[in-house]
């Protein structure tokens, strides 16, 4: 990333495309997503919410994805160079399918500070306007925490359903179309949604959460993370080695844990987001 793009990142909080993977890695991660769903016995997104989650842990090919070199030097170059992945969540939507997300920021129920989280969004088939692609607000060089309710809204992707219920600029929202095998940035303050899939083609992707190893959790709940580059500065997560082989019964145990742990801080970071908003509205 060019000095001016990194820039850029930092004032609008998002950038894209970068290309990433082959065409033959490419073929192999759709490979590794169809015996995965063949385990499954159905799609991921119509599986419980655990098995979207963190499939680094259980998966030697998503392994590889968060560690792909080419990720890996973009998010150095915007956080720095000791990397851990805090999570890494599917987001597919089928053919013509009525799934969405509401305008939302991933800080809100994550409880990492700083917030230097950035996500990056690899395609791994055609993420385009009509597909539902996310589209994005600029920050202006002005990021900050808006208000959420997990409102559990129908045939939205995330867990939660949540979405802002403050008023914010919505105009001047850029569309981040992404070809196969590409990626794009988000901070994790950007404001973002993403509409229907219209195309005749699932629309997939993995987010990986990348965190320089100096962040920290707010709450009381000690997350797993897995270093992906560079030294564990922090020692604030406790951290996880690669899957033993794929779907191997060691790496499904650790998968339990690890989600166990993910899911009892977000339940802490949903209360503690509504105590911060009631006390500012009192």
């Amino acid at each position: 990333m060019t000095d001016a793009r990194a820039a850029q990142y930092h004032h609008d909080g998002y950038a894209f495309p970068f290309p990433a993977l082959s065409a033959d890695e490419l073929a192999e991660a759709r490979a590794g997503l169809e015996r995965y769903e063949a385990w499954l016995g159905k799609p991921v997104n119509q599986s419980d919410r655990r098995w979207r989650s963190g499939t680094y842990v259980i998966l030697p090919w998503v392994d590889a994805l968060v560690r792909h070199p080419r990720v890996l030097d973009v998010v150095e170059d915007v956080i720095g160079p000791n990397l851990l992945v805090y999570t890494a969540t599917w987001f597919i939507k089928e053919a013509n399918s009525p799934s969405f997300t509401a305008w939302h920021q991933d800080a809100t129920y994550f409880g990492l500070t700083p917030h230097e989280h950035v996500t990056a969004w690899i395609a791994l088939t055609d993420a385009s306007e009509e597909a539902g692609c996310m589209e994005v607000v600029s920050a202006r060089g002005k990021p900050a925490q808006l208000h959420h309710v997990a409102l559990n809204l129908p045939h939205s992707i995330n867990g939660g359903g949540q979405a802002i219920v403050e008023s914010f600029e919505e105009d001047g929202a850029v569309a981040m179309s992404l070809p196969a095998g590409s990626f794009s940035l988000h901070h994790t303050l950007c404001r973002h949604r993403s509409g229907l899939n219209r195309a005749n083609h699932r629309r997939i992707g993995i987010g990986i959460s990348y965190i320089p190893a100096h962040c920290r959790l707010t709450g009381t709940v000690r997350m797993c993370a897995r270093l992906v580059r560079g030294r564990d500065t922090g020692g604030n997560f406790e951290l996880i080695g690669p899957p033993e082989a794929e779907l191997h019964p060691a790496a499904i145990e650790r998968h339990e844990r690890v989600y166990a742990r993910y899911r009892d801080n977000y339940a802490e970071q949903i209360a503690a987001h509504e105590r911060e908003f009631a006390v500012q509205s009192v």
